[in-house]
């Protein structure tokens, strides 16, 4: 398995904006550990509640795009949605478009390859079917993101991990290497310091 970070990132329940923690995260530098990183909480569903993770997920995608840098960036992002997906309902509001220059597309594993996607999100599947969307774009300048693969098998470069309250992700660095995308060094000094 490749180089990977774990970082978790911390969300009380007051409703501090998730990005300012983040960005005073990143600015403090390296973290480290992993087991000393914040995480993002969320709270377990009631019987008639909306999925806890749908705002989060919404959150800490448009914080990673913000760390993340194009070759030739879009006025307005795409991101592919490879369904089925279980926490991305979030990122397919008009107000999410508007508030962040990210435009959502559904998207199936058979033709997201032919898609002009910056962000490729990938969903509930097998590793192979991830690693087949993931290798669409290896070439490509795409932040890819997987929803269900908490080992980070999949080759995307960020894999989300869902605990039954908090939301955090692991840094794939050779993922990340390989791209054509930037990552900004603070995040990837946090990866690095956490997987020492």
């Amino acid at each position: 398995m490749g180089s990977q970070a774990l970082v978790r990132v911390r969300r009380p329940v007051v409703g501090i904006a998730l990005a300012i923690i983040v960005a005073a995260v990143f600015a403090g530098g390296v973290a480290p550990e992993a087991a000393a990183a914040p995480r993002t909480e969320v709270g377990l569903p009631l019987a008639n509640e909306a999925n806890p993770y749908e705002q989060p997920v919404a959150r800490m995608v448009t914080l990673l795009a913000s760390f993340t840098h194009w070759p030739d960036r879009p006025e307005t992002l795409r991101l592919c949605l490879v369904q089925p997906t279980d926490h991305a309902g979030g990122l397919t509001s008009v107000e999410f478009a508007r508030e962040t220059g990210i435009l959502a597309t559904s998207v199936t594993p058979r033709n997201v390859g032919a898609m002009n996607c910056q962000i490729v999100y990938v969903g509930r599947m097998s590793i192979v079917e991830q690693r087949a969307v993931t290798d669409a774009f290896r070439d490509r300048p795409a932040l890819t993101v997987a929803e269900n693969d908490p080992a980070c098998r999949s080759h995307a470069m960020i894999c989300l991990l869902f605990e039954a309250d908090s939301l955090s992700f692991r840094l794939n660095i050779d993922a990340v290497s390989r791209s054509r995308v930037r990552i900004d060094p603070r995040v990837l000094r946090m990866g690095m310091g956490a997987s020492q």
